[in-house]
């Protein structure tokens, strides 16, 4: 058994991972976006479950609200972002299967 505490105290940290998958806490601050166009795991699919926050997902092209209790999954290849537009901080814990 491998256990971590989550902090959601800086951007973006790889939390825990194995040869299968990997765990990443984010946190994307009031106002702030992450990835966009150009973003896209070639082979991997995220999964993101939103803790905290409310946002805007959008995956080749189509936006999606997204709030806590959320869960997402982002196929490999799509390219994507995710934007809050709320007030308080968006946070998330995503995925990546096989890791990126």
């Amino acid at each position: 058994m491998e256990r971590t505490h989550l902090d959601f105290d800086r951007y973006f940290e790889v939390v825990m991972g194995t040869d299968e998958a990997q765990a990443a806490e984010m946190t994307v601050e009031p106002g702030r976006s992450v990835g966009g166009p150009d973003n896209y795991h070639p082979d991997s699919d995220q999964w993101l479950f939103v803790v905290s926050g409310t946002g805007v997902a959008t995956v080749d092209g189509d936006e999606q609200r997204i709030e806590a209790g959320d869960l997402l999954r982002i196929e490999a290849g799509e390219r994507h972002g995710i934007a809050n537009d709320g007030e308080e901080p968006l946070e998330t814990v995503n995925f990546y299967t096989p890791p990126r």
